[in-house]
């Protein structure tokens, strides 16, 4: 995993608080070293973690956006950042920016902060739960008629036994002496512009407001064990391979009260023996014998739902494609159906009588062709189609 820390997340250096947000969650749902299979899974839960701490600061995500991730990591090293993101006491005024303007003056980063400082975030507001994705694969016969299905996934879900608190009912809690059970903390800074007030999620009790003095043993204070679940699925008429369901409030627990993130469940539709599909319509080979192809006939022709009547006109060659309106598959959400194009191939016997080898012969005679039957009138046919 890279250290960078919008490469942590998954973003790009533009993103917004939300798609920062959005993108935490989802990490942390997979790395979690409660829910999480990876053997690194702790160290890089600490890194999203962090990344995510510092990217949605506004003052600490400018500072690390102009000193880039080894400068900032360093400055936190030499004195931390203070609660208003910048550096902490060291050298001449310390700050992340490095070197001073003289002693109680402030270094460049308090400049920087005063000009483009920002307010405060509440983390603890409510927030959907990340999105979960799943894979499922289904017949063309279900896919044409639609169909319930079941899938069975293991995801993360809120703890049965804290109720998703991330602790024993009853435990007894204090109010957090950093905010003052407030779950944000409030700094006033001097600016050359006046009096900056800035407030943001307090980093002790993490925006809760009370301290626990126990976790839960089944989520280790997390509040979301990982679980084994059977959900039925509802496939439409029509679903072509590769498309996506969604199954609102599948997914992930929400934070701080919000609602379930959702289920996306990627479709895979199994190739046919007989129908290749294409989009909407449907296409099949029938065989014809070389007798129907000549003087035409009536053959019947399997669909997805039963077997029609369809006209071989007379003189009909190997290879030519005819349409039946309306035969194809569903259009999803739509009405109506896509076609079935059949292609017919003419069918050459492989052995004849010698009736029918007199009478074939005759045939040919009669078109004005010399036939010596014995080097294979049909074997000539065949490899004239």
């Amino acid at each position: 995993m890279s250290e960078d820390f919008y490469d942590v997340l998954g973003v790009g250096r533009d993103a917004s608080e939300d798609e920062i947000q959005q993108a935490y969650r989802e990490k942390a749902t997979q790395y979690h070293p409660d829910v999480s299979d990876d053997p690194n899974a702790e160290e890089k839960f600490k890194k999203v973690k962090k990344a995510k701490e510092v990217l949605t600061d506004d003052e600490k995500r400018q500072a690390y956006d102009q000193m880039g991730h080894e400068r900032f990591e360093q400055a936190e090293k030499r004195g931390g950042f203070d609660g208003d993101g910048r550096g902490g006491a060291g050298g001449m005024g310390g700050g992340p920016f490095g070197g001073g303007m003289g002693g109680g003056a402030g270094g460049m980063g308090d400049i920087f902060e005063q000009f483009f400082g920002g307010g405060g975030r509440n983390d603890n507001r409510p927030r959907q739960g990340a999105d979960l994705r799943t894979t499922l694969t289904v017949d063309l016969e279900e896919a044409y008629h639609g169909a319930e299905k079941q899938v069975t996934v293991t995801r993360p879900e809120r703890c049965d036994t804290c109720d998703g608190e991330g602790h024993p009912p009853g435990t007894d809690s204090r109010t957090c002496p950093e905010c003052n059970g407030q779950g944000q903390v409030t700094q006033v800074q001097q600016t050359p512009l006046g009096r900056v007030q800035q407030s943001r999620t307090c980093p002790r009790c993490e925006g809760q407001g009370e301290l626990y003095e126990e976790t839960c043993d089944d989520c280790g204070g997390d509040g979301v064990v990982r679980r084994e679940a059977t959900l039925s699925v509802e496939i439409p008429a029509g679903i072509a391979d590769g498309q996506t369901l969604q199954m609102e409030g599948e997914g992930a627990p929400g934070e701080n009260g919000g609602p379930n993130g959702n289920m996306l469940i990627e479709v895979s539709v199994r190739e046919h023996p007989d129908f290749e599909r294409e989009g909407d319509d449907l296409h099949i080979h029938k065989a014809v014998s070389f007798p129907q192809a000549v003087f035409g006939d009536t053959v019947e022709v399997p669909t997805m739902d039963r077997s029609v009547e369809m006209d071989v006109p007379d003189g009909t060659q190997s290879g030519e494609t005819f349409r039946l309106q309306g035969k194809g598959m569903p259009r999803l959400r739509r009405r109506g159906n896509g076609d079935l194009y059949v292609h017919v191939q003419v069918v050459t016997p492989e052995s004849l009588n010698d009736e029918q080898r007199e009478a074939l012969k005759q045939f040919a005679e009669a078109g004005g062709e010399e036939v010596d039957v014995e080097q294979g009138f049909f074997e000539r046919i065949k490899s004239s189609l």
